[in-house]
């Protein structure tokens, strides 16, 4: 489809008040970009002296950022791979034919995502214990992260489902599928394709969200670096608080940017896949194949 379909083709005068725009809109983010680091400069932040500290062994400072990066990493980890599987049973449970199914599930869902994620975490930490489950640090920021976002993710999963065409499913069940057949084998498959970049957006949250964990006394990346902050103030001021701050900021935008294009390129495969799976033949499971499954009604 040409796309002179979809929108009209800009004339003479719209092109050039959109290269207007476009010079103005780069003049003056120039001048703020300029105008940022002229203040830097003037106040002796960008002074190699302090930005060497960064990379030097002999000052602990990579050693610690890179052990803080590693516990973010391993808490954002767990709580992503909880928080999809959790999120995805979820769903199904929400689209369930069954009441005494949906109900409760659409309860939870509800209830999880309504509650601020800060809460959820003090509360494994402070409220847990006390009814005999063993909580650390670690946990409570796992536990936390995890109930928020399955719900999320729930919702996400669900409205992916409920976009595929509905004649797809009833295809599926005059082959005789089942319907978990159905859900596993034609539905979830297509709304993770049509819902991954929502996904990775809300498992970039996540991992932004691990910061929270220094409330409760985890060593991740951002109390890492606000460790380091209070240890060099002690002994040499204010002098290496912003490049510390923007070393984990950096760390922070390079390990989401990772994860992004991690996303992409697992979306051009799939994309890829199903293309190939549509010009192939198509084989069916073997109940499938010998008459067997059910009827859509009767089962959760």
């Amino acid at each position: 489809m040409s796309t002179s379909v979809l929108f009209d083709v800009p004339g003479p005068r719209a092109r050039r008040r959109q290269l207007v725009g476009t010079v103005v809109g780069g003049l003056v983010v120039a001048a703020l970009v300029g105008l940022a680091l002229w203040r830097l400069a003037a106040n002796g932040q960008l002074e190699p002296d302090r930005w060497a500290v960064l990379f030097d062994p002999a000052s602990g400072v990579p050693q610690a950022l890179w052990e803080g990066l590693l516990n973010t990493l391993a808490v954002a980890a767990v709580g992503m791979v909880l928080a999809t599987v959790l999120g995805a049973l979820l769903a199904v449970g929400r689209l369930s034919d069954h009441a005494w199914v949906r109900i409760p599930v659409g309860v939870v869902i509800e209830l999880f995502r309504a509650v601020p994620l800060l809460i959820l975490i003090l509360f494994c930490l402070l409220f847990l214990p006390t009814v005999g489950v063993p909580m650390t640090a670690f946990r409570a920021l796992v536990l936390g992260l995890t109930l928020y976002n399955m719900a999320v993710l729930a919702e996400i999963f669900r409205a992916g489902i409920l976009s595929v065409d509905r004649g797809q499913r009833e295809a599926a069940f005059a082959l005789g599928m089942r319907k978990t057949q159905v859900m596993t084998l034609v539905l979830l498959p297509q709304a993770v394709r049509r819902m991954l970049p929502v996904l990775v957006a809300q498992l970039v949250v996540l991992l932004k969200d691990s910061s929270l964990g220094f409330i409760v006394g985890y060593v991740e990346l951002l109390r890492t670096a606000r460790s380091l902050v209070e240890f060099f103030n002690f002994s040499f001021g204010s002098q290496y608080t912003f490049q510390l701050y923007v070393a984990a900021g950096l760390i922070y935008i390079v390990v989401n940017v990772a994860l992004s294009q991690v996303a992409r390129s697992v979306e051009k495969r799939t994309r890829r896949s199903a293309k190939a799976a549509a010009a192939a033949d198509v084989e069916l499971p073997a109940d499938v194949q010998m008459g067997g499954g059910g009827a859509p009604t009767g089962q959760a």
